[in-house]
């Protein structure tokens, strides 16, 4: 593949990412298809998308800046670990501020767990993901990859923000904001066992996708 071709793929990576969750489209496709409908479309097609763009950097002209080592692939892995357990404590849990959040009316501001401390879990663990990936993969294609997922995911905390303010109202989302921010940062899970069926999650999805990683990577993790 060409560096034009990467770039092509790069650019439909961002629009399907973008054009379907600005308001007024989102909205006339939520009225077509309903909102549970639209949730799991867009999570497809992200997915989907994030699976071609990674497949296309594998495939563009090869250049190396620097190269791989034993100790960045063990960091990775230990990395990975807490981004799965990142993601299954947050995923489909009371979580006003952000997306992949469920129920976020029975959110508790008294007891916020570590929205207190990072309103967006997700974002977090996709900049985390793209940041420890950087590390063994030292090509440029790759290099520019990971880097600009990471600056995506770091700069949507903003976007998100402004989005939620402005469906939430300022007054709202401020107050909200600091009744959050005056809690305990860390407090005894209301549900132990819910934890730790959420620690349960996270660390087979770590191990699934270490078997999985060389089915659909091309490349061992291990």
């Amino acid at each position: 593949m060409s560096w034009l071709g990467f770039t092509v793929i790069f650019a439909l990576f961002f629009a399907t990412h973008s054009i379907p969750v600005r308001p007024g489209v989102k909205a006339r496709i939520v009225h077509q298809i309903g909102a549970r409908n639209f949730g799991i479309g867009y999570s497809i097609l992200s997915t989907a998308m994030l699976a071609l763009l990674i497949w296309s950097a594998g495939q563009a002209p090869y250049v190396q800046l620097w190269p791989q080592m034993i100790w960045q692939r063990h960091l990775v892995q230990l990395g990975m670990l807490g981004v799965c357990l990142l993601i299954a404590f947050a995923i489909a849990r009371p979580n006003p501020f952000s997306f992949g959040g469920a129920h976020d009316d029975e959110f508790d501001p008294a007891r916020p767990g570590f929205i207190g401390v990072m309103r967006h879990p997700l974002l977090v663990a996709l900049a985390l993901w793209a940041g420890l990936h950087l590390l063994p993969n030292g090509d440029l294609a790759h290099v520019i990859l990971f880097a600009v997922l990471a600056g995506f995911a770091i700069a949507g905390r903003a976007v998100i923000d402004r989005r939620k303010k402005r469906q939430m109202g300022q007054l709202q989302w401020d107050s909200l904001r600091r009744r959050t921010a005056a809690a305990p940062r860390f407090s005894w899970p209301a549900s132990p066992a819910g934890a730790a069926i959420r620690a349960a999650l996270g660390i087979g999805a770590f191990v699934t996708l270490l078997w999985l990683h060389p089915l659909v990577i091309g490349v061992s993790a291990l």
